[in-house]
């Protein structure tokens, strides 16, 4: 019994990193592997991970400003629904920026290599520990990627960005579960005003 040595948290693992940043360079991250086959897929030049209160900070704000662009009402129109997609991307990318600043990936790295495209930005989160890994919350992000083109005037006869079937309920909960998620993962409070 005395072999037995428990698993170190994520949490854990993440407040040491940031009570002691000069430390980080020499642990190796335990993303490492994850995150070499994410660069070499998307050709992303290499990121080194530093956790800071800076970052932390910011990725606080990013998480209470997803909780705010969240959706709530349903669309009543085909201008509504695109507009509906379109305040989901973002509530998707900032609560995904937020885990990935609390991990500590710069954020200008993130807005150089990640952007808009919000199904890249989820699979570095599920790389970096986030553990999302829902098959519809991947297909909502594959909708929303890029997101910008939700709110794009098309000319007539332009063709429509597929919305892969999906209805607003379901993106609504959806978004729902990933930002619990993300706020269970990083601890950060929920806003006030907020429920679940």
């Amino acid at each position: 019994m005395g072999d037995i040595v428990p698993a170190t948290s994520r949490r854990t693992l993440l407040r040491t990193l940031i009570a002691a940043p000069v430390v980080v360079p020499v642990i190796a991250s335990p993303w490492g592997e994850a995150l070499a086959s994410l660069h070499a897929e998307y050709d992303d030049e290499p990121v080194t991970l530093v956790r800071t209160k800076d970052g932390r900070s910011l990725s606080r704000w990013r998480y209470h400003r997803a909780e705010g662009f969240s959706p709530d009402r349903d669309p009543s129109s085909e201008s509504g629904w695109h507009s509906f997609l379109y305040f989901s991307g973002i509530t998707a990318q900032l609560g995904l920026s937020s885990h990935l600043l609390d991990v500590g990936f710069p954020d200008e790295w993130n807005a150089r290599h990640i952007g808009l495209r919000v199904a890249k930005s989820l699979a570095y989160a599920n790389a970096t520990g986030l553990g999302h890994d829902c098959p519809d919350m991947a297909r909502l992000a594959a909708v929303l990627t890029p997101y910008w083109r939700w709110n794009q005037v098309r000319l007539f006869g332009e063709q429509e960005p597929d919305d892969n079937g999906l209805t607003a309920p379901q993106v609504r909960e959806l978004l729902r579960a990933l930002l619990d998620r993300v706020r269970d993962v990083t601890g950060h409070p929920r806003p006030r005003g907020r429920r679940r």
